[in-house]
């Protein structure tokens, strides 16, 4: 299994790791791996898919030409 060392941890965040731990009943190790483990699992946003360099105007020209081409 992979190993973290977390350098330069702030010491109100070592209080409160450990103190959740505490009363999660947890070591600060599985304390910590399960706060990680909530936040990767977040939703995250979908990035922006620009397949063109650039960008170029939306206009209402731009729209009305697309629905006339049959796009949705």
């Amino acid at each position: 299994m992979a190993s973290l060392v977390i350098k330069d941890l702030p010491l109100e965040i070592h209080r409160r790791l450990k103190k959740d731990a505490e009363q999660h009943h947890r070591s600060m190790t599985r304390e910590a791996i399960a706060i990680l483990e909530q936040g990767l699992h977040r939703v995250r946003p979908i990035p922006e898919f620009r397949p063109w360099k650039g960008t170029f105007p939306l206009t209402n020209a731009f729209i009305n030409r697309a629905k006339m081409e049959g796009r949705p």
